[in-house]
């Protein structure tokens, strides 16, 4: 399993933004990265100064959003579509897609339970339990 250090996660997005702006060819998970960002301009300036932002903290305690792991989980979800994994995941996204009408709302309510599920497997040192992301999908869509 690839697991790329916190460094290489933000180069990576860097690197995105960089060949998208300089009009270069995307590769692989390059896409649905830049995908993810376009959705979120808020971020672009972020992605221009590297130099800047790349050692930054950003500290939930201070209400900060971290956008590489909010960019990184737009790429989980992605990943998680295309391979129906765990299975389900992409009836209830569809579903989401349906009431919300707008693919990153939809996004954002799986993240919101991908996030928590991530959160409880760190919190009680257990692995991630898909069920209960099943769950908590359904709970979302009013189906608990």
């Amino acid at each position: 399993m690839f697991n790329p250090s916190r460094d290489q996660v933000r180069q990576f997005f860097f690197d995105v933004w960089a060949k998208y702006r300089a009009g270069q060819p995307l590769a692989g998970a390059e896409q649905p990265a830049l995908d993810a960002v376009l959705a979120h301009p808020e971020y672009h300036a972020l992605l221009d100064q590297p130099d800047r932002y790349k050692a930054r903290d950003y500290l939930p305690e201070q209400g900060e959003t971290n956008p590489f792991l909010h960019l990184s989980m737009h790429l989980a979800v992605s990943e998680q579509l295309s391979l129906d994994q765990p299975p389900g995941i992409r009836e209830r996204y569809q579903r989401l897609l349906n009431r919300h009408g707008d693919a990153m709302q939809a996004q954002h309510a799986v993240m919101d339970c991908l996030g928590e599920m991530i959160w409880q497997a760190q919190r009680y040192q257990t692995t991630f339990d898909s069920a209960a992301y099943l769950r908590c999908l359904d709970r979302t869509l009013g189906e608990s």
